[in-house]
């Protein structure tokens, strides 16, 4: 087994952010007292709205912005930020869907082997930190993809990256690092 055969690794995606606009003002307390499933949190200005299908989770300010949590994959989150904007326009609010964007993809790989996190992070030094009194992850940071990796010893891997392509070039990456410092199978 070397680092360049080709192995295919999982990439399980298990959250995706978005953002978008409905331009124009919501009021916070009609939200509160007529949608379904609502959280109205008064004291910071904002209303949690749950969506069953897609399951997504969405922060509504008054200004009209709307932030989408818990979709697993890009298309999800669009749908979801779609249906959310159209509850909202049964509520009564003329809403224009607008400037949707996937903000944040949060996804876990493993690898079908275990990692040396101290031989990984000193052949890796500028880009991994390593504090295992703090946390018992490598932290790797890939500034061109804006990608971080939490690298564990178990093979487990955490990317967060701005969209679904860049965690997975990320992990593509970082394989022939990590297999370096793979544990041997006695």
């Amino acid at each position: 087994m070397d680092a360049d055969s080709d192995v295919a690794l999982d990439i399980l995606i298990t959250n995706v952010v978005c953002v978008f606009r409905t331009r124009c003002h919501l009021n916070l307390r009609k939200i509160a007292l007529e949608g379904a499933n609502v959280i109205y949190k008064r004291d910071v200005g904002k209303v949690l709205m749950k969506l069953r299908k897609p399951r997504i989770t969405a922060t509504i300010w008054s200004s009209g912005k709307v932030i989408c949590t818990g979709a697993t994959s890009e298309e999800e989150a669009k749908f979801g930020a779609r249906r959310l904007a159209r509850t909202l326009q049964k509520l009564g609010f003329q809403v224009i869907f607008t400037d949707f964007k996937v903000v944040n993809v949060l996804a876990v790989c493993n690898m079908p082997f275990e990692i040396r996190l101290p031989e990984f992070t000193k052949n890796n030094r500028p880009h991994a930190s390593y504090e295992p009194e703090l946390h018992p992850a490598v932290c790797y940071r890939i500034k061109p993809l804006r990608a971080t990796l939490q690298i564990f010893s178990t093979g487990s891997i955490t990317v967060t990256g701005p969209n679904v392509k860049a965690v997975a070039s990320a992990v593509e990456q970082i394989y022939p690092f990590v297999f370096e410092s793979r544990k041997e199978i006695l």
